[in-house]
């Protein structure tokens, strides 16, 4: 028998919403094996109200930021699609959604839950 070539393939995904009627967002987030126990986040088609100080994280909670929570950079615009590399040896079970978070001022813009 012959091993299957792995395909990459979404693991999960969800759809970004603003955490109210002043800090919109839409758009999509999909998390994605490239590789076997390797994975990045897409987001795709975003558009979300600009901040001072806006990061992405993945959440154990979908709805902010809660211990566990894991830092994957500075959001890299306000418009468009965009990948985040997750870190190496990440339990991606752990994690219940993508959170838009400003750090400057503490408010939450956006989450996507899973």
């Amino acid at each position: 028998p012959t091993d299957e070539p792995f395909a990459p393939a979404v693991i999960s995904s969800g759809t970004l919403a603003g955490a109210d009627d002043f800090h919109f967002a839409e758009g999509s987030a999909l998390l994605i094996e490239t590789e076997p126990g390797v994975y990045l986040l897409r987001l795709e088609d975003v558009s979300v109200r600009n901040g001072p100080d806006l990061f992405v994280y993945l959440s154990p909670d979908p709805s902010g930021i809660v211990d566990g929570a894991i830092n994957l950079g500075d959001l890299k615009a306000t418009d468009g699609s965009f990948n985040y590399g997750v870190p190496p040896g990440t339990d991606i079970s752990q994690f219940a959604g993508v959170v838009i978070w400003c750090r400057a001022f503490a408010v939450l813009f956006a989450t996507a839950p899973f």
